[in-house]
């Protein structure tokens, strides 16, 4: 007689937005691990056409509202190719601080909030507060500091409406900006201090020979720019991205799934996929923060990409820091004005969660035409679904909540944004046994 387990999670907790997970086991042998989102499709891309060009950081920041100046930053980088417009390096260094505030924000919900309770113990990092206070209260404050950095740049923390196709719609004082620094120094230290604590935890031995893909920037480490660069020894400018990736839809999700061309095989992206292609690239105090840690490199373990994001968060704010000793005068001109005109534009920036690319085409009109977006989280689907065939194994010893729990933790590793993931670009129905419409 056969025998069949399923494991099916109708909720995961300690994500963003809504996903389940869906495994079956026949004999021993997993058939079955599905990753699904069920978040109802929100066809961004599709309303993104017809609109005007200066609507679409507003729109596509409404994508996320953890990650929302990731989505800004990919659409109006791309628009401004498109258009031939080149920005001053004092926008552009703006844009970066604004990226170290949503790095800053996003890896300080996750760290302490929703990740660190799955090493400790806890079901949430509610009941985590109440043996590790500090840990807890300090990851609201790291957090806080992000989000005051987008309200200073980008106007407020949740889906900022000073980003603009050309720069900003206005921008921030001297004094503002500088007033951010006693808050970035004490986050720096903290960084510090939590880059050491999680080190501690208690990791899985496990190791898992994943591609890692990310942006590489020539001297910086990479959030606004940079090529495609892979474990696997991709080099490509970003025009090339839909020349060795593609999306595609499978029947148990509202997202699609990416996969490198021509095997259509998964990969990584992300903090842990950025830190193995461009550790060099780390600013000083991240790079000895990582040696001193100990984390072997490149990481093969999803599970210490717990350590990777709180390097992360020390780059990020010694970045910010730099920028902020820096700055001696408004900007100005804070905005490069355009005419509307037609033309194809495409660019990738590194969200918090991994690599995000976007493509638009303009139309003589000048209104949008067409939309491509590939979020992180389609990108890392089909290398969760890939560990978790791979991780089940070990864990089918265990009874159904244990095995489920761990399930759960393996894809709390890779942060998934579910929110930003719901998007596909065809919907078939079946209506009888063969006709489709």
């Amino acid at each position: 007689m056969s025998d069949t387990r399923r494991f099916t999670v109708a909720a995961l907790s300690r994500v963003e937005g809504e996903g389940a997970l869906r495994v079956r086991v026949q004999d021993g042998q997993v058939e079955i691990a599905e990753f699904n989102i069920y978040e109802p499709p929100r066809f961004f891309e599709r309303f993104l056409r017809g609109r005007e060009i200066r609507e679409v950081p507003d729109l596509v920041a409404r994508i996320c509202g953890i990650c929302p100046v990731a989505y800004q930053m990919s659409a109006c980088h791309a628009l401004e190719k498109a258009l031939g417009i080149r920005t001053t390096p004092a926008i552009e260094t703006l844009r970066r601080l604004l990226y170290c505030g949503e790095w800053i924000q996003s890896h300080a919900l996750h760290v302490p909030l929703l990740h660190a309770p799955d090493f400790l113990g806890f079901e949430s990092g509610f009941t985590m507060a109440v043996d590790h206070p500090a840990l807890v209260e300090s990851g609201l404050r790291l957090k806080a500091i992000g989000n005051r950095i987008m309200e200073v740049i980008g106007g407020r923390a949740v889906h900022p409406i000073n980003i603009a196709v050309g720069g900003f719609y206005r921008a921030p004082s001297s004094a503002a900006v500088q007033d951010l620094l006693p808050d970035l120094e004490w986050g720096l230290g903290r960084s510090l201090e939590l880059v050491a604590e999680v080190s501690r935890f208690e990791f899985p031995d496990v190791h898992d020979d994943y591609e890692s893909v990310s942006l590489r920037h020539v001297h910086e480490y990479p959030m606004n720019d940079g090529r495609v660069v892979s474990s696997g020894g991709l080099d490509i400018p970003v025009e090339d991205f839909s020349a060795h990736f593609e999306e595609r839809q499978v029947a148990w999700s509202t997202a699609l799934h990416a996969v490198r061309l021509p095997g259509g095989t998964p990969y990584l992206t992300g903090p842990t996929a950025r830190m193995n292609l461009c550790r060099d690239r780390l600013p000083d105090a991240a790079r000895r923060a990582a040696d001193a840690c100990g984390l072997e490199m490149p990481v093969r373990n999803s599970f210490r990409s717990i350590v990777a994001r709180c390097v992360e968060l020390v780059a990020a704010f010694s970045e910010a820091i730099a920028i902020v000793r820096d700055c001696r005068a408004d900007i100005a001109p804070c905005r490069i004005e355009f005419t509307p005109r037609a033309g194809v534009g495409c660019h990738a920036t590194e969200a918090p969660r991994g690599l995000l690319y976007h493509r638009y085409e303009i139309g003589a009109d000048g209104l949008i035409a067409a939309a491509t977006i590939i979020p992180p989280t389609s990108q890392n689907q089909g290398q969760i679904e890939r560990e978790l065939h791979r991780m089940l194994p070990d864990w089918l010893a265990l009874d159904d909540a244990a095995a489920t729990h761990e399930c759960e933790r393996l894809i709390r590793n890779y942060d998934p944004c579910i929110s930003c993931a719901t998007h596909f670009l065809r919907l078939d129905i079946s209506r009888g046994s063969d006709k489709r419409v």
